[in-house]
């Protein structure tokens, strides 16, 4: 199975990774040096990667990717896929081949795995504490640079729905576009005349509402707001665009956030704070 995702070129992905670690060529420079000393050119290594917490699986294609970028003729089976929700000691790949090839690789493949992993295991977390409230999980822009392909990737996996990939694809009007702008509804009306289709207002104060969407709104994110004043505000837009509910949203708090009536929660948490999932790379019998 190969690898695909719109916007992401994993054999890109792949080689700058594994240049980051292995160094600049040259005198006295480039390569896993410990490898090259330890283990014979021709050794052979089977191991399997295996996750030692309860996870939801992210990336495991993308980990393969590594071994077979430094051996060809690596054998990889996958013991399980990407979104499956797995106990601790589950065992999710087996890996065979050139022994000094897959133990350079071992960290790109593992530190990948771990961070997507994670990233896929809290998503999934907020995505069951919302599950009965009709409510749907959105991401957000938080995310770690030159990573957001892959980290959107992981909330989708989690259950997640994608919110903007970036600048391009909508509007966001929020208070500091406002404050230079002039207001909300200002600020919204011109980003209705220059075309845009989809026009995002935060809006902070239940009396923001109505001229935003007077002016053009097509979504409001209502930003820190309890659950009492979110529940007047989706009294107040009844349904004439879709309501996001954003701000210092966490797992104590998104279940009552989420049952106010809002069609969206974003969560920048999921990106920005998840930790890496606990996985390891074990070396087997031949």
């Amino acid at each position: 199975m190969t690898f695909r995702l719109d916007g992401f070129d994993l054999d890109a992905f792949v080689a700058a990774t594994l240049a980051e670690d292995l160094g600049p060529e040259g005198a006295g420079g480039g390569g896993d040096v410990t490898s090259a000393a330890v283990i014979p050119a021709s050794a052979r290594f089977e191991a399997v990667m295996d996750s030692r917490d309860a996870i939801t699986v992210c990336g495991l294609e993308i980990a393969a990717a590594f071994f077979r970028h430094l051996d060809a003729n690596a054998m990889v089976e996958m013991l399980v896929r990407d979104g499956a929700r797995v106990p601790g000691g589950t065992a999710l790949m087996r890996v065979t081949g050139n022994a000094r090839a897959l133990l350079t690789a071992e960290r790109s493949a593992l530190n990948t795995v771990q961070h997507l992993s994670g990233i896929a295991t809290l998503t999934a977390r907020y995505v069951d504490a919302i599950a009965e409230s009709g409510a749907t999980l959105l991401d957000t822009r938080k995310t770690i640079p030159g990573l957001r392909r892959l980290e959107k990737y992981a909330t989708r996996t989690g259950g997640a729905q994608n919110h903007r990939m970036g600048l391009w694809d909508a509007a966001m009007i929020k208070d500091n576009h406002v404050a230079v702008a002039g207001g909300v509804g200002k600020a919204a009306a011109l980003a209705k005349a220059a075309g845009i289709a989809t026009i995002i207002v935060e809006v902070d104060r239940i009396d923001q509402i109505e001229p935003a969407l007077t002016a053009g709104a097509t979504h409001l994110l209502l930003d820190n707001m309890p659950p009492d004043v979110l529940r007047a505000a989706v009294a107040i837009v009844a349904g004439r665009v879709p309501t996001e509910a954003s701000g210092g949203v966490t797992l104590d708090t998104i279940g009552a956030i989420a049952r106010t009536g809002v069609c969206y929660v974003s969560v920048g948490r999921i990106t920005q704070s998840a930790p890496a999932a606990d996985i390891g790379l074990d070396f087997a019998e031949l």
